[in-house]
């Protein structure tokens, strides 16, 4: 498995950067995953659904921690690349609202 290209979108809403999208093996895409800067530092949150009574569920996730390393690590990568929390921040500051 690979992720094949990644995409980012700055939002503002509490703990959150950025929603992405990854696409593996140029053949599969997942939207919204979220990327959160938490108190231990940065991480990718799996798209999740609110149930009636309150909690949330992944709609999706990966089955193994390898999948989760290389899935963490190219959204991540990415998200530095383009510049981290602060260009994130500031470019949520100007941006259209996202609905989730």
């Amino acid at each position: 498995m690979h992720i094949t290209k990644v995409t980012l979108r700055p939002v503002a809403m509490n703990k959150v950067c950025a929603i992405a999208s990854i696409v593996i093996d140029d053949s599969f895409v997942v939207h919204d995953l979220r990327v959160v800067n938490g108190d231990k530092g940065l991480f990718v949150a799996m798209p999740s659904r609110k149930l009636p009574n309150g909690d949330f569920r992944d709609i999706c996730h990966p089955i193994n921690s390898e999948a989760r390393s290389m899935i963490q690590q190219a959204v991540l990568d990415q998200f530095i690349g383009e510049g981290g929390v602060e260009a994130f921040a500031t470019a949520a500051a100007t941006a259209p609202a996202y609905e989730v």
